[in-house]
């Protein structure tokens, strides 16, 4: 997708590029035609202003054209990783198409569920986007709606903690990408006595921490805990 954006912008200033020296060569034609056949000053001036409000009409025209393209060509954002998994704290905006009372933000409560309009509450954590959708279009297919379409988006993680040798730990907020380095330069850094070759990080849901190298290739996620531990020397 990236590299047709970029070949379409290409396309579009090669077209904007022709499109001015198109312009520059009518308009020093008219003018050589002006300045040969017109016999008074008031005909002169009536057929340049003639010229250059054609020339502002096609202009325009190239705009909204070039707008109409770019609009098009612009990927509907989604910015959640396909493969994640709903957990407890998330806020999800679920759009129910051409169902406008029924659409709207929702938050998945310390159960796990999700609280919707009609269906009421439905299991999600540890459900991926994809099959979150299909679990509430099964809901609302039975009995209340003829083939819904469901979209659903993370609109606020769930936040991760980072404890031990950093100089302010505590709950930070999650972004996409983000890994070990990330984590602490949010929490103020190292102190002086921290490990910095490797962290323990406890997956969301898991029971025991795993050792893992510090560095970027660590990615971190929702509801994870990170302990920085003390070096030995």
């Amino acid at each position: 997708m990236g590299s047709f954006s970029s070949m379409s912008g290409i396309a579009i200033t090669f077209r904007r590029l022709v499109f001015r020296v198109s312009l520059k060569w009518q308009l020093d034609e008219m003018r050589r035609r002006l300045h040969a056949s017109a016999r008074t000053p008031f005909a002169l001036t009536l057929l340049l202003a003639i010229a250059l409000w054609a020339a502002h009409s096609q202009a325009q025209t190239v705009i909204k054209q070039d707008v109409s393209v770019t609009t098009e060509i612009a990927p509907a954002a989604r910015p959640t990783d396909p493969g994640y998994r709903v957990g407890t704290g998330d806020q999800l905006h679920v759009t129910v198409y051409n169902e406008t009372d029924l659409s709207g933000d929702y938050s998945v409560d310390d159960g796990g569920y999700l609280r919707l309009p009609l269906i009421g509450q439905i299991k999600v954590a540890g459900l991926t986007l994809v099959e979150l959708e299909s679990t509430i279009a099964d809901k609302y297919g039975a009995g209340y709606l003829k083939s819904p379409k469901i979209s659903a988006q993370v609109t606020s993680y769930r936040p991760f903690y980072i404890i031990g040798e950093v100089n302010k730990p505590g709950q930070y907020s999650y972004v996409n990408g983000m890994n070990v380095l990330t984590a602490v330069a949010l929490a103020g850094g190292y102190t002086y006595r921290a490990d910095e070759s490797d962290v323990y990080v406890r997956r969301n849901g898991a029971t025991e921490e795993e050792s893992v190298p510090a560095d970027q290739t660590t990615t971190i996620k929702p509801g994870d805990i990170i302990r920085v531990s003390e070096r030995f020397f």
